[in-house]
């Protein structure tokens, strides 16, 4: 009894430290606040749709997959908070055209998150063909495409960018001018490597959105993955130029579809409103489980508390960021943690019934209930995960959130409760025993 008891009393000062935490924490600003998505923050909603017209039907999910990662990699530069980029297919069989999806909570100004996704300046690495050389720019200095032929590396195969000053080892840079040294990835270094390794003495042509900066001589094979863009710049324009090019050429070409604002306003408005909702919910569920079963009706409802904050820490920790769609599937959640608690009244009812004393009667209610909230909790974790897999990102939130809820409950129901009700010494010759077997549990 003494361990119960001291459980009971660990349970509660833990619940207690995690309440504090939970309020404390919850400050703007704070690294454990709340992370509020599009629809409660406000925010930019943009659709895109991408052109895999020209890409082979096996490298589309990879093109896709890339084209996620540039834009997550883009929207990040720019310190947007939680941001959710993600990739569909529409179509009721998915087998229609691809598009793009950039949640941006906090930026409420169109124009500035299109600026953000917009596109990246074109890095291209072309051979100039032989008998060529002396013709590689038209009268009006554009460069001659005839003159060049493609080599097929381009900046898609970069992983970084970043400037430089001429340190005098590359030819015509002097020491002072502001140069752009891009690294390839292990693709794009071993497909230079071979292009320098086939082209030695060749000039190779490098074009940036289609102009011609510079056409170096190859003087020998380059197996380190790095090139030195030089192009008169001054310190700003490489500056800048090496940032586009880190943030990373677009894949596929992608088109804007739609655009949808969400004031700051109305996102307060939805987050208040879900929070009001969540806390009448509890407080009628409360009231019922109180009225109804008394003294295990306290205890429920303590648990319930406790699992709220056990649920609110986890939001902080993960962190979960919480749409509207996400507020309620916890309230469903929480729906779901009474349940369990009154499958275990009922059956702690009937052992009562049935002339067994108060403890084997909490113990063997227990036991009896937890076939069922295993079966019912499995179930819905199942539902949970296939949403969470399926679904779009405003069901994924809803599916988050509702599948840790069911787990956690569990754990309120079938530990948390258990444990209280034990801790409270309940036998046939004491108080609360008396009480409870005159009322038949149902107090």
């Amino acid at each position: 009894m003494f361990a119960i008891r001291y459980s009971a009393v660990l349970v509660l000062v833990v619940a207690a430290v995690v309440g504090v935490f939970v309020w404390k924490t919850n400050t703007p600003g704070n690294y454990f606040a709340f992370k509020l998505g599009l629809d409660l923050s406000g925010g930019t909603h943009l659709v895109y749709t991408a052109d895999t017209s020209k890409v082979l039907a096996a490298q589309v999910a990879d093109d896709m997959a890339a084209l996620q990662q540039v834009i997550e990699r883009r929207v990040n530069a720019f310190g947007v908070g939680e941001p959710v980029v993600q990739t569909q297919q529409g179509g009721a069989l998915g087998n229609g055209a691809y598009r793009l999806i950039v949640e941006l909570p906090g930026v409420t100004d169109v124009n500035q998150a299109i600026a953000m996704i917009g596109q990246t300046p074109t890095l291209e690495f072309k051979l100039v063909k032989p008998g060529f050389e002396a013709s590689t720019t038209l009268a009006d200095g554009s460069a001659n495409p005839a003159a060049f032929q493609d080599t097929g590396l381009t900046g898609t195969y970069l992983s970084s960018a970043a400037l430089q000053f001429g340190n005098g080892s590359n030819t015509g840079v002097s020491a002072s001018n502001p140069v752009v040294e891009v690294t390839f990835n292990n693709q794009g270094t071993q497909l230079f490597s071979s292009i320098t390794d086939q082209n030695v003495g060749r000039e190779l042509g490098i074009f940036l959105d289609g102009k011609l900066l510079s056409a170096p001589v190859i003087q020998e094979r380059i197996d380190n993955g790095s090139a030195v863009i030089s192009g008169n710049f001054t310190a700003q324009q490489a500056k800048d130029l090496a940032t586009n090019l880190g943030l990373g050429a677009l894949p596929v070409p992608i088109t804007l579809a739609s655009t949808q604002s969400i004031g700051a306003t109305l996102g307060d408005e939805a987050a208040h409103a879900g929070v009001l909702a969540g806390f009448i919910g509890f407080l009628a569920l409360a009231v019922f489980m109180i009225l109804w079963y008394r003294l295990p009706g306290v205890v429920s409802v303590v648990s319930l508390g406790i699992y709220v904050a056990l649920m609110l820490a986890l939001f902080k920790l993960v962190p979960v960021v919480l749409t509207a769609a996400g507020i309620a599937g916890f309230i469903l959640s929480v729906g779901l943690a009474v349940d369990a608690n009154v499958l275990i009244a009922e059956r702690m009812k009937e052992e009562l019934a049935a002339g067994r004393d108060a403890q084997h009667a909490i113990r063997e209610g227990f036991n009896r209930a937890w076939n069922a909230i295993r079966d019912s909790n499995i179930a819905h974790i199942i539902a949970a995960v296939i949403l969470f897999w399926f679904g779009t990102s405003l069901i994924k939130g809803f599916a988050l959130v509702f599948g840790l809820g069911v787990i956690i409950s569990m754990l309120s129901a079938i530990t948390i409760s258990r444990t209280f009700l034990l801790a409270l010494g309940v036998s046939a010759s004491s108080r609360v025993g008396r009480f409870l077997m005159r009322s038949g549990f149902n107090l």
